[in-house]
């Protein structure tokens, strides 16, 4: 058993990724399956279509790298966070679709309970937001909006799990519900101080205790597939919220590494130890993982439009053909002649938390050019991380001690743009860390998995399976960087309350 399978089951697609035991990728397979809007600010999937793209992105990597199941070592989960399903305990029938991360449907609950002053409990216990992106408030909903839903989760009929959760049900026929402390972390249900559900947080949003999985380590075995599945029985042996399986998989192991994945946002996480720390600065706290008995927290961060700026100047503005044109447009011209790009299109995300900002171009004059915008947009994505990464800093230094931040491992898509990774080290003064792996999402699932089968040791051994494809150094004078940071911060209020000032 040489191999290792990664499930990684995304918001918009499912893969399924083969690792060897020097931890490089050996097959991949992918497949999307249906968004569902049933109305403005509601996103929905079906249940049953992530289970069928799941399984069978796994059977289609199995079968492009010639293995059996018997080949492989452990089965390893990375999932979209918050997603909620809820299902029948007997039948494993979903109840409704899956109310996903990006669903607004509950706001007006969230913003009800912030103003009967619940906000500071929910904060206290579990490092986040009083906010409809999580887990709770959509569980809530089914239970009061679905005829019956309520009675049967309280007779114990339903079940509530994240995609974790839902997929070790599915792929061990029903006999497991589970899932670890980085997706409990999410569901605003989880003491994450005391490693356990919260029954304070039940109680505010009335939900059954007895629809909970059980919170089981992010590594080890805790479940083993159903045989007619792979054509053996293989161990499941990791699971973690995609973004701190990326973590993970980058080797951020140690407080001080951080972690930022360029997609269509963007999102940072902060290793800062066995201690959560609290923010001043509108971060998240967050499990990242639980290795034994050991937890390990992270701050985190989220930019909201990060890649998508460049999916809008190409297919809002036509100003290229492909994602990949931007770098060398942006490239022909030495700098943005004083151009500014907030690309605030859905507010502003972590650390301002401005819903009312609007994307805003300053410094225009006769004279700029299409190439002058694309360079902006891609230096206010990296304006955007580097604020993040300040108040992180900041947030550390003040629970901790002085926690320098001395590299930033970068992934995601837009971590190909050479341009923006150079841009990212100039404006950090750290030097920006890009691995030969980018797949790391699925290679945190993987190594999880591993240690947990004992395929290796510890998680000192895994040091040898992280290998550097280049490292950006900052290549201008600190002066220059905080002038360059000086116009985007006027730029920036000038973006905010979605008017000029």
């Amino acid at each position: 058993m040489s191999y290792l399978l990664a499930l990684d089951q995304g918001t918009t697609s499912s893969r399924a990724i083969v690792f060897d035991r020097e931890a490089q990728v050996v097959s991949v397979a992918q497949r999307e399956f249906e968004q569902i809007f049933p109305q403005p600010g509601w996103v929905e999937h079906d249940p049953e279509a992530i289970w069928r793209s799941q399984r069978d992105v796994a059977r289609e990597a199995l079968a492009a790298a010639d293995l059996a199941a018997t080949d492989i070592a452990a089965i390893g989960i990375a999932n979209q966070r918050e997603t909620t399903v809820v299902w029948d305990r007997a039948t494993g029938e979903p109840l409704h679709n899956a109310i996903v991360w990006q669903d607004r449907r509950t706001a007006p609950l969230c913003e009800s309970l912030r103003d009967e002053g619940r906000a500071a409990l929910v904060r206290e216990r579990t490092g986040l937001v009083l906010d409809a992106y999580f887990s709770a408030t959509k569980v809530a909903w089914l239970l009061d909006n679905v005829p019956g839903a309520r009675e049967r989760a309280e007779a114990g009929q339903l079940v509530f799990g994240t995609v974790d959760s839902y997929l070790v049900w599915k792929l061990t026929g029903g006999s497991h519900h589970v899932t670890d402390p980085s997706n409990a972390a999410r569901t605003l249900l989880f003491d994450i101080r005391q490693g356990r559900w919260s029954d304070e947080l039940l109680e505010l949003f009335d939900i059954p205790r007895a629809m909970l999985p059980d919170v089981v380590a992010s590594s080890g075995q805790f479940a083993i597939t159903v045989s007619d599945l792979f054509g053996a029985a293989v161990p499941i042996a990791g699971i973690a919220g995609d973004q701190q399986a990326a973590l993970f998989g980058q080797l951020c192991h140690r407080a001080g590494l951080a972690k930022n994945t360029y997609g269509t946002g963007c999102f940072m996480l902060l290793n800062t130890g066995t201690q959560p720390v609290e923010s001043q600065n509108q971060l998240l706290t967050t499990t990242a993982w639980q290795l034994g008995d050991e937890t390990t927290y992270a701050l985190e961060g989220s930019v909201f439009v990060g890649g998508a700026v460049v999916q809008w100047l190409r297919d809002g503005l036509g100003m290229f053909q492909s994602a990949a044109d931007i770098e060398p447009l942006a490239a022909s011209v030495a700098d943005t002649d004083g151009v500014y790009f907030v690309p605030a299109f859905a507010g502003l995300g972590a650390p301002h938390w401005d819903p009312h900002a609007r994307g805003t171009l300053v410094g225009l004059t006769r004279g700029t050019t299409a190439a002058h915008i694309a360079r902006a947009a891609l230096e206010g994505i990296a304006f955007q991380v580097a604020d993040v990464l300040d108040a992180m800093q900041e947030d550390a230094a003040r629970a901790i001690g002085d926690l320098q931040i001395d590299e930033l491992r970068v992934d995601g898509g837009a971590a190909a743009n050479d341009l923006l990774l150079q841009f990212q080290a100039d404006i950090l003064g750290v030097p920006v860390v890009r691995p030969r792996v980018t797949e790391t999402t699925a290679l945190g699932a993987a190594l999880l998995a591993g240690l947990g089968v004992g395929y290796w040791s510890d998680v000192a051994e895994l040091a040898d399976h992280w290998q550097l494809e280049r490292r950006f150094e900052p290549s201008i004078s600190r002066d220059v960087a905080a002038a360059r940071r000086e116009g985007w911060n006027d730029a920036l209020q000038r973006a905010r309350h979605g008017t000029p000032h």
